[in-house]
């Protein structure tokens, strides 16, 4: 009789872990299903849609996100290429450059020195305090420092080209995301 009852309590703890289990299970597939069609619809508005969303979806926290938390994702993104271009910066300047790339590899660096502790500090405090204008303003500034960093080489001789545009096209993605929570 002791194994029939104990038999029976195991059987309705398994039934009642499985009836709780499966629609926590699929709350979290809903969840991250209606999260990428958030990814989606906000990429749509920004000027690079396929990039934006692999930069979004390559980010495990964009599953739990909303358009604050995707734009404070972007503004990492901002980050993260801003320090790889000092990294190159860097890389040039010490391998003793040509005279004309020299000066505009310093002013380089400090637009991309200006990114990360500016630009990026800027809109991550603004998006936090959900005042998100300031955070756009530091994604336009991040742009246009990327460019202007560009057009400070001889045409055709910038060995920052690839940084430089990768920035641009993040900040301009960045500054389109955080403009939807405006």
């Amino acid at each position: 009789m002791k194994i029939m009852e104990s038999l029976a309590l195991i059987f309705y703890s398994t039934l009642v872990l499985a009836t709780i289990s499966v629609p926590a299970t699929n709350s979290r597939i809903i969840h991250q299903k209606n999260n990428a069609n958030l990814i989606e619809e906000t990429c749509k508005q920004t000027p690079h849609h396929d990039l934006c969303i692999q930069y979004l979806s390559s980010d495990p926290r964009s599953t739990e996100a909303d358009v604050t938390g995707l734009a404070l994702i972007m503004v990492n993104v901002i980050k993260i290429k801003a320090n790889n271009a000092l990294d190159k910066i860097h890389q040039l300047l010490q391998k003793n450059p040509e005279p004309s790339q020299k000066e505009p590899l310093s002013s380089c660096a400090a637009r991309y020195k200006a990114i990360v502790e500016a630009d990026v500090a800027q809109a991550v405090a603004s998006l936090q305090k959900g005042d998100p204008k300031f955070a756009e303003d530091g994604a336009n500034d991040a742009a246009i420092e990327a460019t202007t960093c560009e057009n400070s080489f001889s045409a055709g001789k910038s060995p920052l080209t690839n940084h430089n545009n990768a920035m641009h096209d993040v900040a301009t993605i960045t500054a389109a995301i955080v403009r939807q929570l405006l």
